[in-house]
């Protein structure tokens, strides 16, 4: 069974998490790079991760988003103690804050499976799975990335956003789970691009806030079913 890194970096700002990610990223595609040139005997056994962390109000913007979907001034944004960052993963705008339980995996899928829409399933079925156990019914969108709520009608609102970034098969980003999240922050916003459609949390469909320690195990549980992998702590 694949070994997979897990760290929880608790509240950090967006930048310093990213760069966290870029620098295992980095080096995830460089041993891949390194065993090429390497005889099977030589080659070094490739390392993946999963990240948990939490990032105080930021907006993040995709590579093929729209900038008029932040409803914010420069001043708007102080005025929410929010910031606006740019990223290279795919999707529109999105909001990220305390309460909301933000997954990185980087995995070198030439290890697991060259397939991204597969992936993308597997991180969706996950936050389903999850769901699930809180007597939650939970599902996709057609044409639409992330896990939704009565996704199949006019009530259709998203409890998990899903964005990622791939190159040589090295994943980058990836889910944003509303578990107890200030949903007023999505106000600011069109979320994902998608105007028609609402955004809710775990905390507003249950009445209550959730432990998310209890979450998060929830969450590793059904990442390792799915992706067949042990932790490594």
């Amino acid at each position: 069974m694949k070994k997979v890194h897990f760290e929880d970096l608790g509240l950090i700002d967006f930048q310093s998490a990213w760069d966290f990610q870029t620098a295992h990223f980095n080096k995830i595609v460089q041993r891949k790079l390194d065993n090429r040139s390497l005889p099977l005997s030589e080659q070094k056994t490739q390392e993946h991760w999963l990240i948990f962390c939490e990032h105080p109000h930021v907006y993040t913007l995709g590579r093929n988003g729209k900038e008029e979907h932040l409803l914010l001034t420069e001043q708007g944004l102080v005025d929410h103690n929010a910031e606006f960052i740019k990223i290279n993963r795919g999707g529109d705008i999105t909001y990220h804050g305390p309460g909301q339980l933000v997954g990185y995996p980087l995995l070198d899928l030439d290890d697991f499976f060259t397939d991204i829409g597969r992936y993308i399933r597997y991180l969706e079925e996950m936050v389903i799975r999850t769901l699930a156990e809180y007597n939650l019914e939970s599902g996709r969108v057609a044409g639409q990335s992330g896990v939704w709520l009565d996704g199949d009608n006019s009530k259709a609102r998203k409890i998990c956003a899903v964005g990622v970034h791939l190159s040589r098969w090295t994943t980058m980003h990836g889910f944003a789970f509303n578990v107890n999240t200030n949903l007023n922050y999505f106000n600011n916003i069109v979320p994902c691009g998608i105007s028609d459609k609402a955004v809710t949390s775990m905390e507003k469909e249950l009445g209550k806030k959730l432990d998310l320690n209890d979450v998060k195990n929830k969450v590793i549980k059904h990442f390792q079913e799915l992706f067949e992998v042990e932790f490594l702590y």
